[in-house]
């Protein structure tokens, strides 16, 4: 008999992932985590029963929310990456000659350390990498205890419930604000279009109050809700549109993300430009 891991993506939407092993299973202080091996993903961790992160396209999603806002920065050097304890942003953040000191705020340790062990490839930059330093603690308030200390903050989030809920707020933006320098930037993950209209609005509603520069771009992640999927980005002077991205990107190693894809990604249908002039309003 077929197992099969299933995500309840809304009420009327699911997808399922059929499962060879259940490599591991625990409830952390703050989630249910469970990592399983499948034929179509290879290795998949969900966190309270949503898909996060698997070996086949985890790279679309990680070089997607780090590439844009590090090239759309002229010369990022500390980096804020609240999330994402699997590792696979900062490894792409880490990518940039420029950067010199990347912080991982990751509330659940335990994110971290399974992510090691069962994804060594998403996880490589957090051991032994000098630039990168590891805080097991709460995202929120980290933001809210620092002030124009980081010129790029990335926030890798789950979705919006249980320990992700508190990352969608317009008080959390106004906090990166604060904790951006004078020409920082920020980016968020926010949803599928098709899926989550409701989180986009109120994630790019809530960035454009704190944010003079609000933009949203797309990627395809297919095992995310619908397999579109958008990220937010809130700039205190430095627009997406204007970045120089070619003479800088040179021989960077990356499978999805290309000079012409930052471009391409925040050219939106009209029903999302739609979603965003209204959230903005």
């Amino acid at each position: 008999m077929d197992l099969y891991l299933t995500e309840q993506q809304t009420d009327n939407q699911r997808l399922s992932v059929r499962v060879t092993k259940t490599l591991h299973h625990e409830k952390t202080d703050f989630q249910d985590l469970v990592i399983v091996e499948t034929p179509q993903w290879g290795r998949l961790l969900a966190l309270d029963g949503f898909f996060q992160t698997n070996e086949v396209d985890e790279f679309v999603y990680h070089e997607m929310g780090a590439h844009v806002p590090l090239f759309t920065h002229p010369d990022p050097k500390r980096v804020l990456v609240v999330g994402g304890g699997d590792g696979g942003m900062v490894r792409e953040v880490v990518k940039h000659p420029g950067v010199e000191h990347v912080d991982l705020v990751e509330i659940d340790g335990r994110v971290i350390e399974t992510s090691k062990q069962y994804f060594p490839d998403i996880a490589v930059a957090l051991t032994g990498n000098p630039k990168v330093h590891i805080h097991v603690a709460d995202g929120i308030k980290w933001v809210a205890e620092h002030e124009a200390e980081y010129d790029v903050i990335i926030i890798d989030s789950s979705e919006p419930v249980g320990p992700g809920e508190g990352l969608f707020t317009p008080e959390f933006y106004a906090n990166v604000f604060k904790a951006l320098t004078g020409d920082g930037l920020m980016v968020a993950q926010t949803e599928s279009p098709w899926s989550n209209a409701a989180v986009i609005k109120r994630a790019f509603g809530g960035i454009s109050k704190s944010f003079p520069i609000t933009r949203l771009y797309t990627c395809a992640v297919p095992t995310y809700p619908t397999g579109l999927w958008s990220f937010t980005l809130g700039s205190k002077k430095h627009d997406p549109v204007d970045a120089d991205v070619a003479e800088r990107f040179g021989d960077m190693k990356t499978r999805y993300y290309t000079p012409g894809m930052h471009f391409g990604a925040l050219q939106l249908p009209r029903f999302i430009q739609q979603m965003t002039e209204e959230a903005a309003r």
